[in-house]
């Protein structure tokens, strides 16, 4: 693979990018970027990130001209809404979709649409796991029979800010962790658009989104993002508890969410993949 695509180019896409830089083995030659503005400032930053690996940045606010670049694969970075509005295109054009907001996948409407257009393009939609681990085990688990999966998120107040959370719960007063939604993992990923993926791809993963059940907790006495779940199982029970390190770039996202979706990028160009 040597011309990666990005749709977005905010905390996650910047790791990503450096990330990718730093490997020796990786072959990367191309880079486009598809943004809603400042296309020439967001070049610049691109092209500082790849300086060391000479790698050409092209940026584009047009899908159709990013996509006419023709790419080896495209990630999207932005969002549940750039799924919606650049998904279909992206799988149409008959190019790999590599998708950081798994939580857009609770719309059923649009994921049975893509998946549609994915099949009849030969094309893949991938879901990394993003900042949730033992996804392997748990798509074992459900092979064998699942009796039960629960996952609790918690982040610290500020993590849950321009949320749904601040209607229920004063995030600034807390003085002790409150929880604030329990649900499906479907009801937590449109809630929380921007909050939710871990719950949703641990669905997907899983029974799927009505059975999935959530807890979500604002928590005053923590600084990071810490993802726990318990699975129930014909072949294993199991629980897991990730205590993931907020982006500097922004923290509502954990940062082990960049790395994931390199790891997911290196797979497709390794001899070996892990």
């Amino acid at each position: 693979m040597q011309h990666l695509a990005l749709i977005g180019f905010g905390a996650i896409a910047r790791t990503l990018v450096a990330t990718l830089c730093d490997q020796p083995d990786m072959r990367l030659r191309k880079l486009s970027l598809l943004v809603r503005r400042t296309p020439d400032e967001l070049r610049r930053a691109a092209a500082e990130i790849c300086a060391p690996r000479d790698i050409e940045v092209q940026v584009f606010t047009d899908i159709a001209q990013m996509l006419a670049a023709r790419p080896d694969l495209v990630v999207e970075c932005a969002g549940q809404k750039a799924v919606a509005d650049h998904g279909a295109a992206v799988l149409g054009a008959g190019v790999d979709l590599v998708t950081a907001s798994v939580g857009a996948f609770a719309d059923q409407a649009l994921f049975d649409r893509l998946k549609e257009t994915a099949a009849g393009r030969g094309a893949r939609i991938i879901l990394p796991a993003g900042a949730i681990g033992g996804i392997d085990a748990l798509v074992a688990a459900r092979l064998s029979g699942l009796d039960e999966l629960s996952y609790t998120g918690r982040k610290p107040p500020g993590g849950w800010k321009g949320t749904d959370a601040e209607s229920r719960v004063d995030l600034d007063a807390l003085t002790e962790e409150a929880v604030f939604f329990e649900g499906t993992a479907r009801e937590a990923a449109m809630r929380f658009p921007k909050n939710a993926n871990v719950a949703a791809t641990l669905a997907l993963a899983g029974p799927g989104m009505d059975e999935t059940r959530v807890r979500l907790i604002a928590d005053p006495a923590t600084t990071e993002n810490t993802h726990e779940y318990q699975v129930r199982s014909q072949a294993v029970d199991y629980s897991m508890r990730l205590v993931g390190k907020v982006s500097p770039l922004n923290p509502k996202t954990s940062l082990s969410t960049a790395y994931s979706l390199a790891r997911t990028v290196l797979n497709r160009s390794g001899a070996i993949i892990i």
